[in-house]
């Protein structure tokens, strides 16, 4: 959840930035930045995570993470410049790829098999629950001098929270007992599973473990790249890594972090303009958000982890296909630049505009220089002017009851943007949104789990740099409806790379998982069943 509420905060307080410092009214590739720079902090947090948890444990990655949480929290709140905001975001970073990969990863190995997909999914819903928790802190500042720098800094606060939880918290008993720590491992087992079925629990993992550390050997396993050339010349984990990162990059590619990081942005681009306004309708697709993660805990368990993703996916096609749609039918329809309406700003006018040159609000905003749509007062939708952005016009366009438009245009087609937008939110949280890392939870062996979820984890963060540090971007080169048709396009191809090549899990074993993986006629497709130990019957698969 933490990690979550300080990358979500950046969407509501990058409105107030761009606001305090001049060179971000333009410049969208420095924006961009300032919100990406997280993203590649978590890259490099994620890869350190993967090694961490294998040599010290799960308990003590997640508590680092949360001094760079803190540390990162801080360094933005007193920043004088973009620069400094950037190296906070930069340690806010590090905290989330280790804490990204090691949360759902810690509530796997601690979790009974029957509800271990429900508990991972809870850990969904928390971190969705921390990205309304950011919008509602944002609210909560928009009239607060410092705005910004309040929103930035207090999302520490619950960082330093969950340090001091973690410290009560148990280390996962599965390490515990592959660091030959018996007893301890004993001790947590007993406080999770009912007495009865403690002896058999430890029993299986007892096989489990030693079964790999028989398999590992000691020659080639102490470093990472020992490691990584004995897990890819297992069959089972190639299968298993193809499938972990394809889910999660298809999670970053259908465009889910360009409406988390970028959604007050976005409601201003369907035509909202004050910053108020926009980040409380953003607030809606947040709170719509988190639950659709209650809905996945309640289903994934049941329709499955495979059939949830992909009924997730149609949905995304759909909706980001409506929604770059009307996004193409609002351009096509903006408002008019006025000759009249824009004389009485004399020298404070776009100084692009000629007005022997037919222009729209999109020709005005899409200007070399810095210019805003002054709207026409009562009535949005009628010709306005196409004013140079700055404070004085920025002022004069508000004392007459005015509205300015920096991002998008005045225009009819608003709210259609924003049921589109929450429809994708909607099918997007309960699949895509949670589904990617319960699979990444469950699809490796133990022996490798660490690794190959550092190396998916840094799949996730690579595809979700390149989405952050190329949306806005994206936006002012193809404009907004292209952008959008752009993502419904690679989410359709998505939806075919993980029908073919993702397997269900659903309540499978570990050891079952991997035993489906290095199956002879294994097909990604086809539902895998265990082989039933009773009757000696071979594992069979039948369709979805």
């Amino acid at each position: 959840m933490i990690q979550f509420l300080l990358l979500g905060v950046i969407s509501g307080a990058l409105l107030f930035i761009r606001d305090d410092f001049i060179e971000l009214q333009k410049n969208t590739t420095l924006r961009e930045t300032i919100v990406s720079m997280v993203v590649a902090g978590a890259i490099v947090g994620a890869g350190l995570g993967g090694w961490m948890n294998d040599r010290f444990g799960r308990r003590p990655s997640l508590i680092i993470a949360d001094v760079l949480f803190l540390a990162g929290a801080a360094v933005m709140a007193f920043a004088p410049s973009p620069a400094v905001i950037i190296v906070g975001r930069v340690f806010v970073g590090l905290g989330v790829g280790m804490a990204s990969m090691t949360a759902p990863l810690y509530i796997s190995e601690v979790s009974p098999a029957r509800i271990r997909g429900a508990l991972v999914s809870t850990n969904g819903l928390l971190i969705t629950g921390g990205q309304f928790m950011a919008y509602l802190i944002n609210l909560a500042f928009t009239k607060v001098p410092g705005t910004w720098r309040w929103m930035l800094g207090i999302a520490g606060f619950p960082a330093l929270l969950q340090f001091v939880l973690m410290l009560t918290l148990p280390e996962s008993p599965r390490w515990l007992y592959r660091q030959g720590r018996k007893e301890e491992t004993a001790a947590i087992l007993r406080k999770i599973y009912p007495a009865n079925e403690v002896e058999e629990e430890i029993e299986s993992l007892r096989k489990l473990v030693e079964d790999e550390m028989v398999l590992e050997g000691s020659i080639g396993e102490q470093s990472v790249f020992g490691k990584l050339k004995k897990a890819f010349g297992s069959k089972v984990v190639r299968r298993g890594l193809m499938a972990g990162v394809i889910v999660q990059v298809a999670q970053q590619f259908v465009g889910i972090n360009t409406v988390m990081y970028y959604s007050p942005t976005i409601v201003q681009l369907a035509g909202f303009a004050s910053n108020d306004t926009a980040m409380a309708l953003s607030l809606i697709t947040s709170g719509l958000n988190a639950i659709g993660s209650i809905v996945s805990m309640f289903f994934v368990d049941r329709v499955g982890r495979r059939r949830l993703m992909l009924l997730s996916l149609v949905g995304i096609v759909v909706w980001l296909a409506v929604l770059g749609s009307t996004f193409l039918r609002a351009a096509h329809n903006a408002p008019p630049v006025s000759d009249v309406e824009t004389r009485p700003f004399a020298n404070q006018t776009c100084p692009e505009y000629d007005p022997n040159v037919h222009w729209s609000c999109m020709d005005c905003l899409r200007a070399a220089s810095t210019c805003g749509f002054c709207a026409h007062e009562g009535n949005t939708l009628l010709p306005g002017a196409c004013v140079a952005m700055n404070n004085e016009t920025r002022g004069v366009c508000h004392a007459d009851h005015r509205e300015l438009y920096s991002e998008g245009c005045p225009n009819k087609y608003g709210w259609l943007a924003l049921l589109a937008l929450a429809a994708y939110i909607v099918s997007y949280s309960p699949g895509m949104g949670t589904v990617p890392w319960i699979v990444n939870s469950e699809i490796y062996p133990l022996r490798f789990r660490g690794l190959c979820g550092g190396i998916a984890a840094v799949a996730n963060w690579v595809s979700n740099l390149i989405v952050t540090q190329t949306f806005l971007t994206l936006t002012k080169a193809l404009g907004s409806a292209a952008t959008f048709l752009l993502f419904c396009g690679v989410s359709f191809m998505a939806l075919i790379v993980v029908f073919l090549t993702v397997p269900e899990t659903k309540g499978l074993q570990f050891k079952e998982v991997e035993k489906m993986l290095g199956s002879k006629n294994y097909r990604p497709w086809k539902r895998y069943h265990p082989e039933a130990p009773t009757k000696g019957r071979e594992s069979g698969l039948a369709m979805l």
